[in-house]
């Protein structure tokens, strides 16, 4: 979760970079490319080049802007991409062509699109600023339950509609911090296509409301991956029993696990990412996204 903790873990991090906040923001493209390049070489044929464009999907809120991306030729599954706190950015657009060049059409949404257009900020260190705090501060209420199923849906029609889209194959859902539990929202808006969700270092997942995201589990179809941050486990250490369990009532397929790594490891433009633990996750999400 994004506290005041994470805040000082982020500072500690950031010291041992050199770098402060405002220079790790101004991390460009090819820098941020350079950080998502896998480790060690591919092992499948890769698809063709990915191609890549902004798009703005109509819901019943106004007009939602994101990040399309996919193989240039061919018929591919569908993932929806939640962004952390943040917003879309370069960062996102980065990873999103990665999963796309793995062979997915990837959507990458604006969740503030009701206040205004994406990018909010360059990178996520912005966001701790009090003036990023500030820019923020009327567009999260926004962010309802209601609203993200009703996002969801507007996002998944839209993607069936598309060309590259294999709309015979499932669809999965990739959340990252505030994300995570936008994901598993995204399986129970639209249970008929969303079959495998992921999730990293979200927050929010296992709460005492009757619409907890880990009360959901039932109505979905989903298989579920959940990578949990140490940090987050050593607050809350009880979360990752409760999703599993929620999981084996609910007969949904389901891998949870606390990665030796801070809330944020797995964001490229983070100042904990952390290249080896966000790797093994991204691998796990590439194994589940290959049952689509």
């Amino acid at each position: 979760m994004c506290d005041d903790l994470t805040a000082i873990e982020e500072e500690v991090a950031l010291s041992r970079t050199g770098l402060d906040r405002r220079s790790f923001a101004g991390l460009g493209a090819a820098s941020l490319a350079a950080l998502a390049a896998p480790l060690g070489a591919k092992t499948t044929k890769a698809p063709p080049p990915p191609t890549e464009k902004m798009v703005r999907i109509p819901t019943t809120s106004g007009q939602m802007d994101a990040f399309f991306v996919h193989p240039k030729t061919g018929r591919w599954p569908a993932v929806i991409l939640w962004p952390d706190i943040a917003g879309l950015r370069e960062a996102y657009k980065v990873m999103a062509r990665r999963l796309a060049a793995d062979g997915h059409a990837v959507l990458v949404i604006n969740q503030y699109y009701r206040s205004a257009p994406a990018p909010h900020f360059n990178a996520i260190t912005e966001w701790r600023t009090p003036a990023g705090q500030e820019k923020l501060r009327p567009m999260i209420p926004l962010l309802t339950p209601d609203a993200i199923v009703l996002d969801t849906r507007a996002a998944a029609e839209w993607l069936d509609r598309q060309r590259p889209v294999h709309s015979g194959r499932g669809m999965g859902v990739a959340g990252y911090c505030m994300g995570g539990p936008f994901a598993v929202r995204s399986a129970f808006a639209y249970p008929a296509r969303v079959r495998a969700v992921a999730s990293f270092h979200g927050g929010s997942l296992v709460t005492d409301r009757p619409d907890s995201p880990h009360r959901l589990f039932a109505a979905t179809s989903a298989r579920f991956l959940f990578a949990i941050a140490q940090n987050d486990d050593k607050r809350a250490p009880g979360d990752k029993d409760a999703l599993r369990t929620a999981a084996t009532e609910a007969e949904r397929e389901s891998e949870v696990e606390v990665y030796p790594a801070d809330h944020g490891w797995c964001t490229i433009d983070s100042p904990v990412y952390d290249k080896v633990q966000a790797e093994r996750a991204w691998g796990r999400m590439l194994e589940l996204f290959r049952t689509l």
